[in-house]
């Protein structure tokens, strides 16, 4: 997801532009699901912005028409968007944001332990299988109360899934 540089008071525009990672193993229409979800949660949407048209997503993604239809409809069904007929899809909910200036803040340390992991030797896939995984023992631990640094049990007895 990239963000539109267009004046965001030109109604014609849309202040997201759509991008696929065809790598990712990601439906593509839940990559644009993502997108939206990801651009409200930073405030880069706000209510009564339009995103793209089906039409422009298609000819600028080169996909099937009716993947950004499902994608659309998911938001949709999610209650994030509303189509009104012959003008688009416009936002009309919200997500949880975060403040603007926190975010300029993680983005900032996140840049510099993402230099220090490169130079550590670590490729792409290695700083993504690094950050899911501590990621994922991170959402483990929030989840059972476990306090920070303490390994989890399965963690502890060296097992993997059971």
């Amino acid at each position: 997801m990239t963000l539109d540089k267009q004046d965001r008071g030109d109604p014609a525009s849309s202040p997201i532009v759509f991008t696929l990672d065809l790598a990712s193993g990601v439906p593509t229409y839940l990559q644009l699901v993502h997108q939206v979800e990801h651009a409200l949660r930073l405030g880069y949407l706000r209510l009564g912005d339009q995103l793209p048209k089906v039409r422009e997503v298609v000819a600028d993604l080169a996909i099937n028409p009716n993947t950004v239809l499902k994608a659309y409809r998911d938001l949709e069904s999610k209650g994030l968007t509303a189509g009104r007929p012959g003008q688009g899809t416009f936002i009309k909910a919200s997500l949880d944001q975060i403040d603007l200036a926190g975010v300029t803040d993680l983005r900032t340390s996140l840049l510099t332990w993402l230099r220090h992991a490169d130079s550590s030797g670590l490729d792409h896939d290695g700083i993504v299988a690094l950050f899911s995984s501590t990621l994922r023992d991170f959402a483990e631990r929030r989840e059972v109360g476990t306090p920070r640094g303490v390994p989890s049990e399965r963690k502890r007895a060296g097992g993997g899934a059971a």
